[in-house]
């Protein structure tokens, strides 16, 4: 059993400063978006407005973290082997009682699992040495680059060569998974494999690459687009090849974020060919309903309804957004309502309002039903990275019949 301990934490405060690629850099203002954790009446919750931006508090103490891991393993009696994942809204590795927590929950013979860091914290090499004596069993290290001058001016690391000797540390005697956003001419190329190369030899357990986001519709929600002027985006093919290609490469475990995970097939790994015969399992469809998703997901999602034979009677309509989880209500305003059948489905985590979804999917005269999916379709590669194909597809399964379940009920035939 696994449990949260979340200490806290502000993105740009808790982390020695913005990396210059992060997602939360130049946001200035908290904005409020709306979802379905909503109240009705009521645009606007902590989910949808400090949540999303990751501005709920600073650091919190030791004794308030313990307090959460002992809540939650008092709700979840005898369940064997147990787990605290750290995480936290700055960089943990920051957490100025980092060391501490650990020691502390080891007492309690609970082994500690480090949430992505990237180290930025880390002043000393020994540090990763008192962690892993701590019982930290596992890591997440956005290394970015294992060159420290690459770090320095990337990450703003400001002990780039002891961050990256805890690294190999960490390597050579727990699990750890390297990652790293990949800018264009910066760190792709002959430097990720220099990378790759090093953290092969130390011994990593695996690599995420993430593709660097720098536009709205590439998912920057929070009103700080660009990130970075004058860098654009690798499109999202050249990325999905880079990422086959690291993984043909390297023995250690390889996936991408928002695409691809060679290995398992993802994301949704149901829609191929070879994995067709497990579409038997997915509930008849009895609805009728327009699915909105992103322009990442959609010719997934036909593919897999197309080969459920429902007809006319479900079809699928793509936002520009590339990311389904982050829709918006912009996004929706700029759909051709024509493709839209009465009853609708969002993407259960988007940031719109049930007013505002009516509101706009409306706006032609039509009153439309609108309902929620399941929260995700597939599994991203930043958790397919630790599954199996067979993990991924019984996920994948059981999300689409929710899926199903939601077009059928907000998409009931009506007799007369």
């Amino acid at each position: 059993m696994q449990v949260v301990a979340d200490v806290g934490g502000i993105p740009g405060k808790d982390c020695n400063g913005f990396c210059k690629y992060c997602y939360f850099r130049k946001v200035k203002d908290v904005k409020v978006f709306g979802c379905a954790h909503c109240l009705p009446n009521k645009i606007g919750c902590e989910r949808c407005s400090k949540g999303v931006s990751e501005t709920q508090g600073a650091f919190k103490t030791p004794f308030e973290v313990m307090n959460q891991v002992q809540s939650a393993l008092m709700m979840n009696m005898g369940r064997g082997e147990i787990s605290a994942y750290i995480s936290g809204g700055g960089d943990i590795s920051c957490y100025p009682y980092l060391e501490s927590l650990t020691a502390n929950l080891n007492q309690f013979s609970i082994s500690s699992v480090l949430g992505y860091t990237c180290g930025k914290g880390i002043t000393d090499s020994a540090t990763a040495t008192n962690l892993i004596n701590n019982g930290v069993k596992e890591v997440s290290f956005t290394v970015f680059s294992t060159d420290p001058k690459l770090r320095k001016e990337w990450v703003k690391d400001p002990n780039p060569e002891e961050a990256l000797k805890a690294c190999q540390i960490f390597c050579e005697n727990i699990d750890l998974t390297g990652a790293a956003v990949i800018i264009p001419g910066v760190n792709d190329g002959d430097v990720l494999r220099e990378t790759c190369n090093s953290l092969e030899e130390w011994g990593a357990k695996g690599m995420l690459l993430m593709r660097f986001a720098n536009t709205f519709n590439e998912g920057l929600i929070l009103g700080n687009e660009p990130i970075l002027k004058g860098f654009e985006s690798q499109p999202v093919e050249d990325f999905s090849q880079l990422v086959k290609q690291i993984n043909k490469e390297y023995k250690f475990r390889v996936s991408g974020t928002p695409v691809c995970d060679p290995v398992t097939g993802g994301p949704f790994a149901i829609a191929s060919a070879e994995n067709e015969v497990f579409l038997q399992f997915i509930k008849p469809i009895t609805g009728e309903a327009t699915i909105i998703t992103s322009k990442l997901a959609e010719p997934y999602i036909s593919k897999i309804f197309s080969k459920l034979e429902t007809g006319d009677n479900v079809n699928v309509v793509a936002c520009e957004k590339e990311i389904a989880c982050l829709i918006t209500k912009e996004d929706l305003e700029k759909l051709d309502l024509s493709d839209i059948k009465q009853a609708v489905i969002l993407p259960g985590r988007s940031f719109v309002h049930q007013l505002d979804a009516e509101r706009i999917l409306s706006s032609d005269g039509v009153e439309r039903i609108i309902g929620r999916g399941p929260d995700t379709l597939t599994v991203d590669g930043e958790l397919s990275i630790d599954m199996t194909d067979e993990n991924v597809i019984e996920r994948e399964l059981e999300q689409f019949n929710d899926l199903v379940d939601a077009v059928n009920f907000f998409g009931m035939r009506r007799i007369g």
